[in-house]
């Protein structure tokens, strides 16, 4: 772990800025992406709040997109699931050992080992991850096919999930009709199942958040941390992604801290707020086409 940072350095914190999903190593979503970051570059806030996806693991656009924003404060950063996504390198190494190193070589803040901690307040961030309890039951897709990431319309396709179909008569009809996949399937290994890698960011996650009563924390999850933040129905492959989307586990985690005050998330590409509990929960709607900033006076 490295060292956790404190406003001391700084001056006093007054104003964050936030933002997810710059995708920097996407063809249409880089040029958005830099007129978001001269916006940012010009701002007039004191501490900046970056919550993953910023590009993937295998190209120097991670770097490319750091080394541009000369925001002056404090710059804070969470992993998103495309900066694990590599054809070269174990998933779960990356998010352990490469990736900090990474963004702490750029002189970012890695949120995810060392909350920042400010005055009264404190900031946690975590990728998140999902368990598929955001799973559309009325798709009827069986629980072993969002494990592997492919419908089952996608899956008859694919003679390398042949064995999802030994069992067939839990397979709604209408559901070997959806077409889709969920690329982490393809770029992402962690060497174990989605449900136990989020169980220790779970844990981890709750240790930081122990080690801070007394301070008003807002937390930065890259994927969603509540239901209500998930989109709308659209169409039965969209539908099918929502399962990749976040995990309620987040979110009970974060009800049992009345000190959080606000979460924000990534991830979905959908802006969206709620009030849930004691808390204000924001997705940022930033993705491909979209960028955008959130900001939160901190008084």
């Amino acid at each position: 772990m490295g060292d956790t940072l404190h406003a001391s350095s700084y001056n006093f914190i007054v104003k964050l800025i936030v933002t997810s999903d710059l995708h920097y190593n996407h063809l249409r979503s880089k040029p958005l992406a830099e007129d978001l970051i001269r916006q940012i570059n010009g701002s007039d806030a004191d501490v900046l709040l970056v919550i993953g996806d910023t590009a993937a693991w295998d190209t120097d656009a991670f770097e490319q997109c750091l080394s541009q924003i000369t925001f002056d404060g404090p710059k804070l950063l969470t992993a998103g699931n495309h900066e694990l996504w590599s054809l070269q390198k174990d998933s779960y190494q990356i998010y352990r050992e490469l990736l900090p190193q990474r963004t702490r070589n750029l002189g970012w803040h890695w949120l995810e080992d060392d909350p920042f901690i400010f005055e009264n307040f404190a900031i946690v961030g975590s990728v998140g991850w999902y368990d598929f309890s955001f799973a559309q039951k009325d798709l009827g897709i069986p629980l072993r096919f969002y494990e592997a990431k492919v419908s089952p319309g996608a899956a008859r396709r694919l003679s390398s999930h042949a064995s999802l179909f030994e069992e067939q008569d839990d397979i709604e009809p209408h559901a070997r009709k959806i077409i889709a996949r969920w690329n982490d399937g393809r770029y992402v290994r962690l060497g174990r199942t989605d449900v136990a890698f989020l169980d220790e960011l779970i844990a981890k996650l709750r240790r930081q958040l122990d080690a801070l009563t007394g301070k008003t924390v807002i937390a930065a999850i890259h994927h969603l941390a509540f239901r209500q933040l998930l989109p709308p129905p659209r169409s039965p492959q969209w539908d099918f992604a929502k399962a990749y989307l976040g995990s309620e586990v987040i979110g009970d985690l974060l009800l049992d801290y009345p000190n959080v005050s606000h979460v924000y998330c990534g991830h979905s590409h959908f802006a969206a707020m709620a009030e849930i509990g004691h808390m204000h929960a924001i997705a940022t709607g930033c993705g491909y086409r979209t960028k955008s900033v959130q900001t939160l006076e901190l008084v």
